[in-house]
């Protein structure tokens, strides 16, 4: 009787970190779109992450700062770390991701930016040696021609190469955050470790804005998208707030319920995430070609992430459930 009602507990923990982790994405996921709106109406990518990141800094240092009470020890042991999280993982990601959103469909921009996976598996290979299986060499295969036609090279059509560089770029950003992420050593809790990043990213990004070397502007007048305006503070609070605190809070909370490696997968839901709300807010939508494309690539990094050693990882108990 125990067994069949701890099962059914750890039925419904599983469902509820799901739908966590889906809400995770779609928080994430939204922040190409709301950007990019910024952006068409006079907003710098700069100004629009730096603000974006302000926001969610400031939403996350109460619970930053709760969660580092008698833990600042570790803070200092890994101060390295920290600083590569909050300025490659959080702060370089989001603005090469913004770049490229300027200049292209913000779901093409984020599917190249998911194929970080991939990079993973290549950099694991050069620098530790850790040959990576067969499943994950032809998965990497598969994501390669699905990137190829997504970007319309075989039409011949005219590549914007200064937006796919900007997103490799967040690739690479998004590669050193899985890295980093997934070192469970450092006695830094995860929501810290968020909270930390962004403000470090915060501080970095203002520095670099007011000695001139990140270029910020912005503006106070109305946000135009498909289904109409609205005042400019609702865009930044819906990239600060949703897509950025929530979002981070959501994927800590459904990556401590599943394990890592099903809230890596469930995350995938980011790039459909950001595919519909490109359709809804900006009334973007790839072609058939670049669909089909986009169709393997996403399948490219399932078979790359499924040809990953399991490891064993930590998933939050249940609590014990009474006779």
């Amino acid at each position: 009787m125990a067994s069949a009602s701890s099962s059914a507990g750890a039925g419904r923990h599983t469902a509820l970190g799901l739908l966590i982790a889906v809400g995770a994405a779609f928080s994430f996921g939204m922040s190409g779109a709301w950007a990019r709106g910024l952006i068409d109406a006079g907003w710098t990518p700069g100004a629009a992450v730096t603000v974006r990141v302000w926001v969610g800094a400031l939403a996350l240092l109460i619970p930053t700062l709760l969660a580092l009470r008698g833990r600042w020890g570790a803070v200092r042991r890994n101060i390295g770390m920290i600083l590569a999280y909050g300025l490659l993982a959080v702060t370089a990601t989001q603005l090469f991701y913004f770049q490229a959103v300027a200049v292209m469909d913000v779901g093409i921009a984020l599917l190249i930016e998911y194929t970080a996976p991939v990079a993973v598996v290549l950099w694991l290979w050069m620098r530790r040696g850790e040959r990576p299986s067969a499943r994950s060499i032809v998965g990497a295969v598969v994501a390669f021609v699905g990137l190829v036609l997504m970007l319309d090279i075989v039409t011949g059509a005219r590549l914007d190469v200064g937006g796919i560089l900007w997103a490799l770029g967040a690739m690479v950003g998004a590669a050193v955050y899985f890295l980093l992420s997934a070192r469970s050593d450092t006695g830094v809790p995860p929501i810290a470790l968020a909270g930390l990043g962004l403000l470090i990213g915060a501080v970095g990004l203002t520095l670099a804005g007011l000695v001139g070397v990140l270029p910020m502007a912005w503006t106070t007048g109305d946000i135009a998208y498909r289904f109409g305006t609205v005042p400019w503070f609702v865009p930044v609070l819906a990239i600060g707030l949703v897509a950025a605190a929530l979002a981070y809070v959501l994927g800590i909370v459904s990556t401590r319920m599943l394990g890592s490696r099903l809230a890596s997968f469930v995350a995938l839901a980011e790039v459909v995430a950001a595919m519909l709300f490109g359709w809804l807010l900006l009334g973007q939508l790839p072609d058939l070609l670049q669909a089909i494309g986009a169709a393997l690539v996403l399948g490219g990094v399932v078979l790359v992430k499924l040809g990953e050693p399991q490891a064993p990882e930590f998933v939050e108990p249940l609590p014990e459930q009474a006779d």
